[in-house]
C-alpha cells in the first residue's frame, strides 16, 4: 500500500521534491492505480459469476486496495485543485505546496499550524487598568 507520501520516481524523472510537477506525475500515477484497480475487480467479479463462485474476501481486499488508491487521488487532486485556484500555502521545511487548513504537510509531515496558546495580561499591559490596592 503506497500512500501519498511516497513518491517513487516514475520513469528516471526527477523533478523537485513536494513542486506542482511532482503532484502532477503522482495524480497521473494514481489515475493509472484506479483504473487498473477498477478493471481488474471488475474482471474478477465477472469471472468469480461465470463460475458460480464468488470469494468475498478477495473481492472485499481488492476494493479495499481500490478504495485506497482513489482517496488518495482525491488528495492529491484537491491539493492541485487548490493550488490552481492560488488557495494554497507553502510549507516553510520543505516547500511542498498544501491547501487552506491543513495541519501537517502532505510531503514531509511538518507542522503548518503554529499552535495557539493563550495569553496571559498583566496589568501593566492593560491600558487604563490600574492595580488593586493592598
Amino acid at each position: 500500500m503506497m500512500s501519498v507520501l511516497s513518491l517513487p520516481p516514475a520513469d528516471g524523472l526527477v523533478v523537485p521534491s513536494g513542486s506542482m510537477a511532482e503532484l502532477r506525475r503522482r495524480r497521473y500515477e494514481l489515475a493509472r492505480q484506479v483504473a487498473a484497480l477498477t478493471w481488474d475487480l471488475g474482471g474478477l467479479t465477472y469471472e468469480m459469476a461465470v463460475r458460480d463462485h464468488y470469494r468475498l474476501d478477495v473481492l472485499a481486499r481488492r476494493a479495499a486496495e481500490l478504495q485506497e488508491a482513489d482517496a488518495q487521488l482525491g488528495e492529491v487532486q484537491r491539493l492541485l485543485a487548490n493550488a490552481q485556484d492560488g488557495v494554497h500555502g507553502q510549507c516553510r521545511a520543505c516547500g511542498a505546496v498544501h491547501s487552506r487548513g491543513a495541519a501537517y504537510c502532505w510531503h514531509c509531515g511538518a507542522q503548518l499550524l503554529a499552535e495557539a496558546r493563550p495569553v496571559v495580561l498583566g496589568v501593566d499591559s492593560i491600558p487604563g487598568a490600574t492595580a488593586p490596592a493592598g
